[in-house]
């Protein structure tokens, strides 16, 4: 493959040296012994809060009076395609049976989890739109309990939070974030049920806190910083181009934008245009988007649209955007990434928001081997079969022949047994 660098990332700002995990770990080892007691203290000493954790649903449904009425439709705009779109993915996977030879039947049930914990992030931005993708999709799966968890700032939790997790079906809400959030949701803390799975994007302490706490209870990935890659060719406007990856620059220094394009005047003009639109940014976006455009920055001179992919297919990105001619080859040949974004028309910022798919999605490559949030997170996936007089003498001919192999007699004699028994079906 040949790639030219016409900006290579000259790689990670300093980082202070403490060890997240260490201190994840302590954290929810004190959360597990202490309870709420720690949540509340953590809550205290880390965010500055001290009223409510568990809102009431009161709350919730009054917090739409303090919102604009554009933005009140603009979050039913967006939940109504979240949720139609979660909707098709239900119905896309279905339960089955089938009898694989006389008398064997065998089949799949798609069980909802009992109850889901919704991480909704905090801190730089308000992440409306988090609130709206992960409980949307838990209740179109079939959840029956749904809490969600944010963390709180002076005020609280803003408006808008509560008016969206409100429009998605939470049940609960606790003005809780970071590990003490996640744990509370795990534990079953303030007289709320264990969840099941806990899902929803975070900062480096809610990542490492699900992935300690992955066993017992699922989680939907380990989600590190967002990224982007676009793919463009001559055809590509290069001021939307420059815009749509400071859009995903503004997220921070450690988010990596990258271009991909087989024209190099249009890789020059992204180049020469990108640091003005940053500047045009207001603070803290402006030196966040600079951040990550030094630091992460790539652009990549390719020889053809088939380098472009495979290129493509090496770094997975979280999104990856096509501005290119025929966006049907380029459906059918990419294969790694967290969501597609295809045509000038379309841009990371419509999926972020509200056009429907969800933008809880994998990051550092995991697109490689993974898809991002769906109501299949929210799904058991479980199998069950039954065995008739009829396929018994080879079921367990076989069963007995294999388990022998492998050194389990009391396997095989278990499937043995099953020819002396008289035939007894259950009722019903």
């Amino acid at each position: 493959m040949t790639v030219t660098h016409l900006k290579p990332a000259p790689g990670l700002p300093p980082q202070a040296a403490t060890d997240t995990a260490d201190i994840v770990q302590i954290m929810l080892a004190r959360l597990r012994a202490e309870g709420e007691a720690a949540a509340l203290d953590y809550a205290a000493r880390l965010d500055g809060w001290d009223g409510e954790i568990v809102l009431p649903a009161a709350r919730l449904a009054e917090a739409q009076r303090a919102l604009p009425v554009t933005l009140v439709e603009d979050i039913a705009y967006a939940h109504a395609n979240i949720r139609a779109f979660a909707e098709a993915q239900r119905a896309s996977v279905q339960e089955f049976e089938v009898e694989l030879r006389p008398g064997l039947r065998a089949g799949q049930r798609l069980i909802p989890v009992g109850c889901a914990g919704c991480y909704v992030p905090g801190g730089r931005y308000a992440h409306i739109a988090s609130a709206l993708m992960t409980v949307t999709t838990a209740r179109a799966a079939g959840v029956d309990r749904v809490i969600a968890c944010s963390p709180p700032g002076k005020e609280g939790l803003p408006p808008a939070i509560l008016h969206a997790l409100h429009v998605a079906g939470a049940d609960e809400v606790l003005a809780l974030g970071g590990v003490q959030g996640i744990a509370a949701m795990a534990f079953g803390l303030f007289g709320l049920p264990q969840a099941d799975i806990l899902a929803g994007p975070g900062n480096q302490f809610v990542a490492e806190a699900k992935r300690q706490l992955f066993g017992p209870v699922g989680i939907d990935m380990v989600a590190g910083p967002t990224d982007v890659m676009i793919l463009a060719d001559s055809s590509a406007d290069p001021e939307l181009v420059a815009l749509d990856l400071l859009g995903q620059a503004e997220h921070g220094g450690n988010s990596p934008v990258w271009l991909a394009t087989d024209h190099r005047p249009l890789a020059e003009r992204v180049l020469a245009r990108l640091p003005g639109l940053a500047e045009t940014l207001p603070e803290p976006n402006r030196t966040a988007a600079r951040e990550a455009w030094a630091q992460l920055g790539e652009v990549m001179l390719c020889g053809s649209r088939e380098e472009m992919a495979a290129l493509a297919d090496r770094y997975a990105p979280e999104h990856l955007h096509v501005q290119a001619r025929d966006l049907a080859w380029w459906r059918q040949r990419l294969r790694a990434y967290g969501s597609l974004f295809l045509g000038a028309e379309t841009t990371v910022a419509f999926g972020d928001k509200a056009a429907g798919p969800n933008h809880v999605l994998p990051t550092g490559r995991a697109a490689r081997h993974t898809g991002g949030l769906s109501v299949h997170k929210f799904l058991k996936c479980v199998t069950w079969q039954e065995a008739a007089p009829e396929a018994l003498p080879d079921l367990a001919r076989a069963s007995a022949g294999i388990s022998r192999a492998e050194g389990m007699e009391g396997h095989a004699r278990s499937a043995e047994a099953r020819l002396a028994q008289k035939p007894c079906r259950a009722a019903g």
